[in-house]
């Protein structure tokens, strides 16, 4: 079926529009979360922990938004993405914005990391993205308008070493959202937008399955979660493919595609000076496979409240300085 008219209901007032987020209990999708609160959306909120749902749900509704419902769902289980879908439609009718936002990892070496937890990885990242545009995108055609925003990462352009399914399930997210939109050239008021963030202030390396025996911890710089939300907020006013978030998501990009081998080299060779020298922690699946208490607020705690800027804007002076040498190498 085409659709090639403009549809008014895309042009829907933020304040008036309703909103779906993946993954809300903690990190960009409780930043989110309150970001559209605080700009009076209507919001329907998604997680596998339902009192963890039903705090931020108090909360969003104190920041002014007009209602927070908590709706317990696992990206894993398409029957609990349509209940969702369901419950938009009974409070309010439609659904203007739905974000694909759930996410794990486990880190190891690929053959240490147990075969099941690589699928269950896939399962959530890639299949959990599928099953929430499967369940939304037929509304959003009967509607004639809606925006689908992706939160994936810098690593759908840059390899990661141990986190291959991660990696995978990040590059296949990227070539999904390309080729919906290719589906979706005759929905003009259909959008399909993609965030690549550089690497977050989010609960998620707490959350993660581990299996290298070490404390894990972001890459610097980090940026503030916050960022991301923002970045979602501006999508859902004025829809685009694709935007980075944080200054090194498009470095990394550049100098991977500019000289690839020489960007592996180097990024395998940091994380393996990090690894030699961190503090021993539990091996274990995370919160993979059953959600924990752990880890329920936007802040993983990486960054201080007031962040000097000056560390971070060397770091990513020194990234910066990478590429160019990358690409100076590649020149040669």
């Amino acid at each position: 079926m085409r659709n090639s008219k403009k549809n008014p209901g895309a042009r829907t007032p933020l304040n008036e529009k309703t909103v779906v987020i993946a993954g809300a209990s903690s990190g960009i999708g409780r930043a989110a979360a309150l970001a559209f609160a605080e700009r009076g959306c209507s919001l329907i909120l998604l997680a596998r922990r339902s009192q963890v749902l039903a705090e931020l749900s108090a909360e969003c509704l104190e920041a002014g938004a007009r209602q927070a419902l908590a709706v317990q769902a696992d990206v894993t289980k398409p029957e609990t993405l349509d209940n969702a879908v369901r419950i938009a439609l009974e409070s309010t009718g439609k659904i203007d914005v739905w974000i694909n936002n759930a996410g794990s990892g486990a880190v190891g070496t690929f053959e240490e990391i147990p075969l099941h937890v690589h699928h269950k990885v896939i399962e959530t990242n890639l299949n959990g993205y599928i099953n929430g545009t499967y369940s939304v995108l037929p509304l959003f055609k009967q509607q004639g308008y809606g925006t689908l925003i992706n939160t994936i990462s810098v690593g759908a352009f840059a390899p990661e070493p141990y986190v291959v399914a991660y990696s995978a399930s990040k590059y296949g997210l990227r070539g999904f959202s390309e080729a919906l939109r290719c589906e979706l050239l005759h929905w003009p008021d259909i959008h399909v937008c993609d965030v690549f963030p550089a690497y977050i202030d989010t609960p998620g390396f707490q959350h993660a399955a581990n299996y290298t025996g070490k404390r894990l911890k972001p890459v610097p710089p980090v940026f503030r979660a916050k960022r991301v939300a923002k970045a979602m907020v501006r999508l859902a006013r004025h829809p685009k493919d694709a935007v980075n978030v944080g200054e090194t998501a498009g470095i990394y990009k550049a100098a991977n595609a500019l000289a690839p081998a020489l960007f592996r080299r180097v990024v395998t060779g940091a994380m393996d000076n990090y690894f030699s020298r961190a503090k021993p922690a539990t091996i274990g699946s995370g919160h993979l496979f059953q959600s924990g208490e752990k880890g329920t607020g936007v802040s993983g705690g990486w960054l201080p409240e007031k962040r000097p800027m000056r560390g971070s804007l060397l770091f990513t002076a020194g990234v910066a300085a990478l590429a160019a040498g990358l690409f100076l190498f590649q020149k040669r």
